[in-house]
């Protein structure tokens, strides 16, 4: 192959074959395969096509002869522009199949892409793959070429699977539906070969493909996705007429205030229940704007998923809980087309945008936003520390602090300079950084040393973690049983700090999710990969804490908590049973119990068994009564995952401090009891085979037990 020379432009091939590709007219969403990444390659081929650089770009991807689609899919060549054009190559049966099925054809793509190569006048400088599939095609031609592979993942099957898992599929169908195996593989494999990988933000290095055996992030580059620029813009003036307008009025008694606008699905990790408990407890924010939350389209809420019903039912609680009617806007509908103009619509209100979830792997709305000329006041985690890092436009909060975003909002509301600065620094930074041509721009530039054949970013050994998340894990209680010990915490976060990639980490606490997670941060401990909470009633999948849904539907079975709530308030010497108000979920009542005031346990025990109620209670540390769904437990939760994850129980270990651990240490789990100031509420557990008392107390319990089951050679 001839060695390209400086002087001449670039030759870039860039790969996607699943999904209805074509240059106008994309089929957005007429299936799963034809979304994002189909109208995103097609912009990235137009903008590099535009730079003066490049004097070719070809977007290869899969031709289709079928009576089912367009004609246009047949075409062998597409024209986009002057110097670039869509390439579609044969490969397997020539109708249209999803990317699924495409995993048995795609040698015989490659094959048919390397003649065609020959083919044309010189080789390109480039090969970029996008997805798991076009990986796998880019590895065999750059090993069959010499070419540097750039890859883009665009999304990841180890996410996909724990996303798959969280909805009650189990591996055996996941594999048989998607062939998960095939697409972790591939992923494996272009992780491990290609020069350059590409990603939209930091918090997707560190957090999606740290959960690749091949995990290399110093040939991984941030190069943020494009905005459309002509479709998100500010108001043309302040008294821009907007047609929305008219759908707030009805929710406003003071429809010209400043609006605090937020914008997300009603997901409970977008913490928009958060944001508006935020609003409710701060009058002066009440007094200086009012809050409009767009949270997708709604008929009935009864007739929703179970997730989106429990947020939207929690909003509509909040609200009334704080009366905060005509001082917050919930509209039911709106439509695609009005989103630009919802931003416009703040953005002439002198509004702040806020995205409050718990994390972001990206955050395209701050992007929208800013593009309209909206100051932001974003979450802490993940994505938008990038884009308000890069675009000096706003203010980053922890959104389990409820007066931080109170007060950050204050900020930018009362401040009017402030807000012009962020407005104004907004504008010029989404367009200096996030727009296709800034992309393009930075795109070569990272490129370029690969095309010179020099500067390459060194080629890093991948690091073996096979099987990370079939083979074994640890998991523990929180309080009193990990805590308790400063220095012996300190150990075990750097035991898991350097043993991070041999082990699923988890924690399971009575805790609810953002208590949990605030204690997590306050003592710096890592991230567990899952997440137990509330006692067993839910479970939540990092990084982007997603709950288990399957396992919320199965546990809510002849689950009663307002039979139970009455039972508990008639029986006798109820001051010393208090509501624990911090602590209450849906599906978890909570009680600080005192024995000395309280009925003794087996008469609360005995009543509940009377009026044949399914439930299951428990009583912690001797002061804490939970009463949770009968199928719910930490120790049920806990086998839930075993299944879905398929690890042998005999490869976790679980440690216990309390009697809301006891199922979990039971059975074939690898128990440990550390040597703690409860233990005894454990002591039945002395004679179980696979239960270690251990002779240290909190963490360093558990590394004593690590070392006793020699739990990495086991």
């Amino acid at each position: 192959m001839t060695k390209n020379k400086k002087s001449e432009p670039l030759y870039l091939v860039l790969i996607s074959v699943h999904g209805l590709i074509r240059g106008r007219d994309l089929e957005l969403g007429r299936d799963a395969d034809t979304g994002g990444q189909t109208k995103y390659v097609v912009e990235l081929a137009e903008a590099l096509a535009k730079q003066p650089e490049v004097g070719r770009v070809d977007l290869v991807t899969r031709r289709i002869i079928d009576s089912e689609v367009a004609h246009d899919y047949a075409e062998a060549i597409e024209p986009l522009a002057d110097n670039a054009r869509i390439v579609r190559i044969a490969a397997g049966p020539e109708g249209y199949i999803r990317k699924e099925e495409l995993w048995d054809h795609l040698d015989c793509f490659a094959d048919n892409l390397l003649g065609w190569l020959h083919k044309q006048p010189r080789l390109p400088d480039i090969l970029h793959s996008h997805y798991a599939d076009a990986g796998y095609v880019g590895v065999r031609l750059a090993h069959l070429t010499g070419l540097p592979l750039v890859h883009t993942g665009h999304s990841l099957g180890r996410d996909k699977r724990r996303r798959l898992l969280a909805q009650g599929a189990s591996m055996a169908e996941i594999e048989q539906r998607y062939h998960i195996s095939c697409r972790i593989g591939a992923e494996e494999d272009a992780l491990t070969n290609a020069d350059l990988v590409i990603t939209s933000t930091q918090n997707e290095i560190v957090e999606q493909y740290e959960l690749y055996d091949c995990y290399t992030p110093e040939k991984m580059v941030i190069i943020p996705p494009g905005i459309d620029l002509e479709q998100f813009h500010p108001p043309a003036s302040a008294g821009e007429a907007i047609a929305f307008a008219k759908v707030l009025e009805k929710f406003l008694h003071a429809p010209e205030k400043p609006m605090i606008l937020a914008l997300s699905r009603p997901d409970e990790r977008k913490n928009i229940v958060g944001l508006l408990e935020a609003f409710g407890e701060s009058p002066r924010l009440q007094e200086a704007a009012n809050l409009v939350i767009i949270a997708g389209n709604r008929g009935d809420i009864r007739e929703m998923n179970e997730g989106a019903q429990a947020v939207l039912t929690e909003l509509l609680l909040v609200m009334d809980r704080y009366d905060l009617y005509g001082r917050v806007a919930l509209p039911k509908h709106h439509h695609a087309g009005e989103v630009a103009e919802i931003y416009r619509l703040a953005a002439a209100s002198k509004g702040v945008f806020i995205n409050p979830a718990l994390t972001e792997p990206f955050g395209l709305t701050l992007l929208e936003a800013a593009a309209s000329g909206l100051p932001l006041v974003s979450t802490e985690n993940g994505g938008p520390v990038d884009i308000i890092g890069n675009c000096r436009n706003g203010l980053l909060v922890d959104p389990l602090d409820k007066s931080a975003i109170a007060e950050a909002l204050l900020t930018i509301l009362k401040h009017p300079k402030i807000w012009k600065a962020f407005s104004s620094n907004g504008l010029q930074n989404i367009r200096r950084r996030y727009a296709w041509n800034t992309h393009a721009q930075t795109y070569l530039r990272r490129i370029q040393p690969l095309t010179e054949g020099r500067d390459r970013l060194p080629k890093t050994p991948p690091v073996a973690m096979a099987g990370r998340f079939r083979t074994r894990a640890i998991f523990t209680a929180l309080d009193r049983t990990l805590l308790g010990d400063t220095e012996a915490l300190e150990q075990f976060i750097k035991f898991v700090q350097d043993k991070r990639k041999k082990f699923l980490f988890g924690i399971a606490t009575w805790r609810r999710l953002d208590s949990a997670l605030a204690v997590l941060k306050k003592y710096r401990i890592p991230t567990p990969d899952i997440l137990i909470t509330s006692l067993g009633t839910e479970i939540y999948y990092a990084p982007q804490l997603i709950a288990d849904i399957a396992w919320t539907h199965h546990i809510d079975h002849l689950w009663t908590p307002q039979a139970l709530r009455r039972i508990i308030g008639e029986l006798p010497g109820i001051p010393g049973l208090v509501p624990a108000k911090a602590e209450q979920s849906r599906f978890k009542l909570s009680y600080h119990y005192d024995s000395a005031a309280a009925p003794p346990m087996e008469d609360i025990l005995m009543v509940l068994r009377q009026h044949e109620v399914s439930v299951n209670p428990t009583l912690s540390f001797g002061k804490f009564f939970d009463l949770v769904p009968a199928r719910a437990s930490k120790g049920n939760a806990l086998r839930y995952i075993a299944r879905q994850w398929q690890i042998p129980l005999e490869r976790i270990l679980v440690m216990g401090g309390s009697g809301a651990d006891e199922d979990m240490l039971r059975g074939n789990t690898l128990g440990v009891v550390a040597a703690n100031d409860n233990r005894a509420e454990l002591a039945a557990l002395g004679d179980q085979e696979h239960v270690y008392f251990a002779e240290h107390p909190y963490a360093l319990g558990l590394l004593e037990a690590i070392e006793h089951y020699d739990f990495f050679g086991h």
